[in-house]
């Protein structure tokens, strides 16, 4: 049974449009800095697992479309590159402390405003929502990725 997942992008650094127009509307997902993010790629992301992604520290954060995990799951590129914001000195490419994965895109759907999703009894409980979560990538239960798909009109 896959899982699912919220994955958090500032749309001017990967949106759900780049993800549209990109070769085989697939993205690697680079540039994560957070253990808990990195473990939950590394240890429980896998092809076929939905994602919702959505755009964040934005003038209008919310789901803005649903992709899956297609594989990949690789050393970050970006934490070798001395020009990245995301270069990281102390990791190796012997030792990589941060990973990558693929996320293909299934539909662009209208925006679920952050707004909205507060509104929602039955997303309540979703992590994003949670006071202090600056998690980029969090899991999402069946039942609450249901409730964003109906919400959604997919």
């Amino acid at each position: 049974m896959p899982n699912h997942w919220l994955m958090k992008s500032e749309p001017d650094e990967a949106s759900i449009d780049d993800l549209a127009t990109a070769p085989r509307q697939t993205l690697a997902w680079t540039g994560v800095r957070n253990y808990q993010a990195r473990n939950f790629m590394r240890d429980a992301m896998r092809p076929g697992d939905g994602v919702l992604f959505y755009h964040s520290s934005c003038p209008q954060p919310g789901v803005a479309g649903v992709a899956r995990i297609v594989g990949g799951l690789a050393p970050d590129t970006t934490q070798f590159d001395p020009k990245s914001p995301y270069h990281d000195p102390k990791s190796t490419r012997e030792a990589p402390r941060w990973l990558q994965i693929d996320v293909q895109l299934v539909r662009k759907t209208r925006l679920l405003a952050l707004a909205e999703m507060r509104e929602a009894p039955e997303l309540a409980g979703m992590r994003v929502l949670q006071r202090g979560n600056r998690l980029s990538i969090t899991p999402v239960s069946a039942e609450e990725w249901a409730a964003v798909l109906k919400r959604l009109g997919a």
